[in-house]
Parts: structure tokens; C-alpha cells; sequence
């Protein structure tokens, strides 16, 4: 069985789901939330906000904080503990970079509220790119 189980998540609903799965179908392992702030882009006006901080570390981590209430939400009503991590980058880059930490992935089956076709346009399809790279199981949530 799975000890450690990273849940990529954004604000959707599937990344919701996603950490709902892994917070019901592996009650003994250590769950770690990650939610990954992009890099600036000439296409992502937010990310572009984070070059102009101050402390990229610290406006990253403001950026993620509502996510992580959602999950720590989440844990809660389920009576469990969550790590949070935060990533700054490519989101399916960081998360293949972290996988090899952890047992299995489990990821939300689409990202935030683009269009599927915008969002297969600029970042391509997160949870298909992690599901043919990580080095460990991948568990895709509709």
C-alpha cells in the first residue's frame, strides 16, 4: 500500500476530487498537497504579477494559499493532516520532478476553469503529460 501520495491541485473541482480520492482510499499514508504557481509568460497575465514582486517566494505562497484552505478544508472534514508544498514553474514539470518522493500521484483529471481547448493550447493536458512521464503510479480523478 501507498505511505506517501502527492495530490497536484489547483482550484477546480477535479483537483478537489482528486484529494478527496486520496484522503478516502489511502487513509494510513502521508498526503502532501501541491499547488504550483506559474512562471511569467507573455500569455498569463497573474504569473507575469510574480516577476514583479518583491519576494517571489512569498507571492507564490499567497497566490497558493486559497487552494490549500480548500485542501486543509477538505482534510478536515475527513479528521486528517496534509503537508502543503508549493511549486513555482510548469505545473506538470513540477510535478514529475517531485513524483519520485512519493509512492503514487493522484491528479485531478482537468485544471482550473480555461477552456479545454485553451488550456491544451498553452500548457497542454497536465494529468495526461503526468500520467505518461512520473516515475510512479499515477491516479487520474474525473
Amino acid at each position: 500500500m501507498a505511505s506517501r501520495i502527492l495530490v497536484p491541485m489547483d482550484d477546480s473541482k477535479y483537483a478537489a476530487k482528486a484529494l478527496e480520492y486520496a484522503l478516502d482510499n489511502f487513509p494510513d499514508a502521508e498526503v502532501s498537497v501541491l499547488h504550483v504557481v506559474g512562471v511569467p509568460s507573455s500569455m498569463m497575465g497573474e504569473a507575469t504579477g510574480l516577476a514583479l514582486a518583491d519576494d517571489l517566494e512569498a507571492a507564490a505562497a499567497e497566490r497558493a494559499e486559497p487552494a490549500f484552505e480548500r485542501a486543509r478544508e477538505l482534510a478536515r472534514e475527513r479528521d486528517r493532516e496534509i503537508e502543503t508544498i508549493v511549486g513555482i514553474g510548469h505545473p506538470a514539470r513540477n510535478i514529475i520532478d517531485r513524483a519520485e518522493e512519493y509512492d503514487t500521484v493522484v491528479v485531478g483529471a482537468h485544471g482550473a476553469d480555461w477552456s479545454r481547448v485553451t488550456r491544451q493550447f498553452l500548457v497542454g493536458n497536465v494529468a495526461e503529460t503526468v500520467s505518461k512521464r512520473a516515475p510512479v503510479p499515477v491516479i487520474i480523478v474525473r
